[in-house]
């Protein structure tokens, strides 16, 4: 039965040291969430920015093509064939060829940053 008693009064003991909020003299004292007063952040991912960017190339050089041209030839009397011009050779300019062509490049690589976030919290108002 001693060891019963014992229990109890360290039980009271124990519950009159304890101090609570009416024995510390805060009667309704406003104690704030810890949302209100920390500054709460969330992690953004911003995907990596391209453009397409066009560009003007050469498909073909500009070049110079020879063709032959043979000797002319007319029969002039019935015996007698004779050249009315002699063989040669004709040039033909080509001008280059150019085409618009389109490409992708990246403007800004992938990133990630923290950006601060309105707490929701019902107690404070925020």
């Amino acid at each position: 039965m001693s060891r019963v008693i014992a229990a109890a009064f360290a039980t009271a003991l124990v519950a009159a040291a304890v101090p609570t909020a009416a024995s510390a003299g805060c009667y309704g004292c406003y104690t704030p969430q810890p949302c209100c007063h920390q500054p709460q952040y969330q992690q953004y991912v911003a995907p990596p920015q391209y453009r397409t960017v066009q560009e003007t190339v050469m498909v073909s050089p500009g070049r110079v093509v020879a063709h032959r041209t043979p000797a002319q030839y007319r029969t002039i009397m019935v015996p007698k064939t004779v050249m009315v011009a002699p063989e040669g050779v004709a040039y033909e300019r080509l001008a280059p060829q150019y085409a618009t062509q389109a490409r992708v490049e990246m403007v800004a690589p992938a990133r990630t940053y923290y950006a601060p976030v309105a707490p929701r919290c019902s107690t404070c108002g925020y």
